[in-house]
């Protein structure tokens, strides 16, 4: 039954704290479209998601008004490109992800992720043909999203694959170094890649789906931080109030917010007839003023972010969202914990400049939430090889603890530590990060191969 107190709540934090969908992301298969030659292809796309995300726009704008949620971000995933593209070549590519970004123009979404590759085990020509498209294809257009998943908890890491990665990031910041390097932001290296995940760069719609499939994500860390600040209010003395009564109230400030995004998407997948799938229960920060995972860790007892506890906070943060989110939705999926990254959270980004966060800590943090190094802007000067390294550490994370982790870096041209770099909107800006111990890695990117599987993935 609903409560009038729990209307009235959530009223409040849709109108005053931010709370809003982040993103409803629709997912489209492509493995169909393949024709007897690109532009066949091409045209195939093009009408595919033509077809089935042509009223997409309207219909989440006219439910969002009909409710008053609201939906931030209209999104695409399709089929990772480089298995629809088999058989292609570099220039192929290219086209093909022209073609995307005219389509996600054409019916109005914000961004379209799914110019993709899974080489976890190893790479077919097709797959390098396809990497080495990356930088071109992001570069000439404006909505296209890339991923490459390297590894996973079953595969181990293509270590071939990683030494590529550090190479294409530079590129992309080079080719795009009059936007700062922008086209490296919309570039990100994945472990453990989810097929149903609704948010960008990483967003692919799996093979194992539906032809299209409706997921949603939800956010709202400014919605949390009110809340606990509330409930802190209210015991003012010391020792009235204990850590898990914090976590108890994240837990059911997340079961609303999430309630609201599955009923917007339910309700958008129904009129649009397509198969809803699942809420990502993530944490997505904004750059906008109030809206900052990064606040709840100040709220929850650390004067600097990245201060000893802080890891601690992020895990506690991380299981009471998905304590709660799970019960509120019928079916979870994507990421579903908190997002830390550094140039879309400002608070974040602020800890950076003072020198209180590290690239360090923010490993040791990506341990324990959702996802990994992310969004992190890093001096141009920064070689390939450690850019691949440090990738390798994340990946490394991902493969043994069995979870999804990932990396994007953008090393921003003519930048260096003490430099900022803005993208604006929801990229955010930020101080660029130092790195040390640059130039110290070569010889372990240079082995190749492949970082075998951990003894827990042997588990059929």
């Amino acid at each position: 039954m609903l409560r009038s107190d729990q209307i009235l709540a959530t009223v409040e934090m849709i109108q005053k704290e931010n709370l809003d969908v982040r993103t409803v992301t629709m997912g489209i298969s492509l493995l169909d479209c393949r024709g007897g030659d690109v532009e066949q292809t091409c045209k195939k796309i093009h009408s595919r998601i033509i077809d089935y995300a042509g009223n997409f726009v309207a219909t989440c704008d006219t439910i969002s008004k009909k409710y008053g949620i609201p939906v931030v971000n209209k999104r695409i995933a399709v089929t990772p490109i480089a298995f629809v593209g088999a058989g292609f070549f570099r220039e192929d590519f290219v086209r093909i992800a022209q073609t995307l970004d005219q389509a996600a123009k054409d019916v109005g979404v914000d961004i379209l992720g799914g110019f993709s590759a899974q080489v976890e085990k190893g790479m077919t020509n097709t797959d390098l043909e396809f990497i080495a498209s990356i930088p071109e294809a992001l570069a000439r257009t404006e909505r296209v999203c890339s991923s490459i998943n390297i590894g996973s908890t079953q595969k181990g890491i293509n270590m071939d694959a990683l030494a590529m990665m550090g190479k294409t990031i530079k590129d992309l910041a080079e080719i795009t170094a009059d936007q700062g390097g922008f086209a490296a932001a919309k570039f990100v290296v994945f472990c453990n890649q989810p097929g149903d995940n609704p948010f960008m760069a990483g967003a692919i719609h799996g093979l194992e789906e539906a032809d299209a499939v409706l997921n949603v994500g939800v956010s709202g860390p400014g919605v949390i931080a009110r809340a606990l600040e509330r409930l802190i209010e209210k015991h003012p003395e010391p020792g009235t109030l204990r850590l898990d009564e914090l976590a108890e109230e994240i837990k059911q400030t997340t079961f609303r917010v999430t309630r609201c995004g599955e009923l917007i998407g339910r309700a958008v997948s129904k009129s649009l007839g397509i198969e809803f799938g699942v809420v990502d229960l993530s944490l997505a920060p904004t750059p906008t003023v109030g809206d900052s995972v990064g606040e709840i860790f100040k709220i929850l007892g650390v004067d600097a972010i990245g201060a000893p506890g802080t890891t601690a906070i992020l895990a506690m943060l991380n299981d009471a969202v998905k304590k709660g989110g799970i019960f509120a939705s019928k079916t979870v999926g994507g990421l579903s914990g908190a997002f830390i990254p550094v140039m879309e959270d400002a608070m974040l980004a602020e800890a950076v400049g003072d020198g209180s966060l590290c690239l360090e800590k923010l490993e040791a943090m990506t341990c324990v939430c959702s996802v990994g190094l992310d969004m992190i802007a890093i001096p141009g000067s920064v070689d390939a090889d450690t850019i691949s390294a440090i990738i390798a550490d994340e990946m490394a994370l991902g493969l043994i603890n069995a979870k999804t982790t990932a990396a994007r870096l953008i090393p921003v041209p003519g930048k260096e530590v003490g430099d900022s770099v803005s993208f604006g909107g929801l990229f955010g800006a930020s101080p660029i990060m130092p790195i040390r111990n640059i130039g110290k890695s070569s010889r372990f990117i240079a082995w190749g191969g492949r970082m075998p599987a951990p003894i827990h993935s042997f588990k059929n």
